[in-house]
């Protein structure tokens, strides 16, 4: 519910299409969003939004449970890998600028390295470090905010969950409270 609430909030990013709390793997639940269109690039405005809407379960889990749990671990390695990736290979972040630090990792073949190799100093990485933690906890404290102030639509998606077990986007706009008049068929046009 997390996940969804801060994806719906979020002017970015990809809209929630599907969210389910039935177990599939490894994960304790799906929420599934899709790209209205195929996309090549990102601004940094969308990366922060996915960064925002991975780290909104671990913030449900602060802000309703009052306690963290590993659920939210995968979550966390993703948003921590588009963060690293901003600062590192797409010159976003604040203080370091357009520059790319380190090299992509490549197959080991014929002698080539394992892993990256990275030509940074000791102070540069430090730097790549807290910027990093900067993009993670900005986005994590606006999650937290999103659903502090959307607490009803979070616990009427969890009610709704857990009596149908997984919901469309219609079902998850209503859940919420997000639905327009327009479309919940409240609103008659002038031809009726």
């Amino acid at each position: 519910a997390g996940h969804v609430v801060v994806g719906l909030c979020s002017e970015y990013a990809d809209p929630v299409h599907k969210v389910s709390i039935v177990q599939r793997g490894r994960a304790l639940g799906v929420t599934q969003q899709l790209p209205e269109k195929d996309k090549y690039s990102y601004h940094r405005a969308e990366l922060v939004d996915r960064i925002k809407v991975l780290m909104g379960g671990r913030a449900a889990e602060e802000v309703f449970i009052g306690r963290i749990t590993t659920g939210a671990g995968n979550d966390i390695e993703r948003a921590t890998q588009i963060a690293r990736n901003m600062v590192m290979q797409w010159g976003m972040g604040d203080d370091l600028g357009p520059i790319s630090y380190g090299e992509k990792e490549e197959q080991v073949f014929l002698g080539r390295e394992l892993g990256k190799r990275t030509q940074v100093s000791e102070a540069t990485s430090q730097k790549i470090d807290e910027e990093v933690q900067k993009i993670i906890e900005t986005a994590y404290a606006e999650a937290k905010k999103i659903l502090n102030e959307h607490k009803g639509g979070v616990e009427n998606l969890v009610s709704a969950l857990v009596e149908k077990e997984t919901l469309e986007r219609e079902e998850i706009l209503e859940a919420v409270g997000m639905k327009k008049p327009e479309e919940s068929g409240e609103e008659t046009s002038a031809e009726e």
